[in-house]
């Protein structure tokens, strides 16, 4: 019986760099996760690709998927909906392949409920300064809203406990080999590969 996948979850706080360590992390060439795209009803950044950084929806469209139960986890955020679409996540895991999500916080929370065996890792940034001029930088925020991100930061900081790992993101190529080193090293766990080596000596 083919083994299940391992569910990969990054988080942190707005302005972090998910996004740009994500795409680090599926650069490297001996890396094999597959990617869950996460549904959003906010507008589409400079760059950003329908299908390939989100699946871009409209608020009538997202809350019928949420009705329909279509969502792994769902969460408001900055008056947007995000999401993870559910049968994707499901297959995948199934078939064997590591799912790698990238969430909000509150989305997460969701998730570590309903997979608790999943491998959750925060993803910190250096200090609040480099957070806020990280987002300053980005200059798609109002100064208004660049506050009320910062004020979403620190509550969402005071919830890592609920992470297995915190990895800070001081440099792209750092975080994404501290996130690549922990989930070799949790494909490696007593308790996920013991019982192939039990059934190896007839006592499974």
């Amino acid at each position: 019986m083919k083994e299940k996948g391992l569910l990969i979850v990054l988080s942190g706080p707005s302005g972090v760099g998910k996004g740009s360590v994500r795409k680090a992390v599926f650069s490297r060439p001996d890396v094999h996760y597959a990617y869950s795209i996460s549904m959003t009803t906010r507008a589409p950044r400079e760059g950003e690709v329908n299908g390939v950084d989100y699946f871009f929806k409209t608020k009538t469209e997202f809350e019928r998927l949420i009705e329909e139960g279509k969502l792994l986890e769902y969460a408001q955020y900055v008056g947007n909906y995000y999401g993870t679409p559910v049968d994707y996540v499901r297959q995948q895991l199934d078939e064997g392949k590591d799912v790698f999500l990238e969430i909000e916080v509150q989305g997460a929370k969701q998730v570590r409920e309903k997979f608790p065996e999943g491998l959750f890792i925060f993803l910190m940034p250096p200090s609040l300064d480099e957070l806020k001029k990280r987002i300053v930088l980005r200059g798609t925020e109002s100064s208004d809203l660049i506050q009320h991100r910062m004020q979403a930061a620190r509550e969402e900081i005071e919830l890592v406990h609920m992470y297995d790992y915190v990895v800070v993101n001081d440099t792209i190529e750092l975080a994404c080999q501290r996130i690549n080193a922990i989930v070799q090293a949790e494909h490696l766990r007593s308790d996920r590969i013991a019982h192939h080596y039990l059934k190896m000596l007839g006592v499974e």
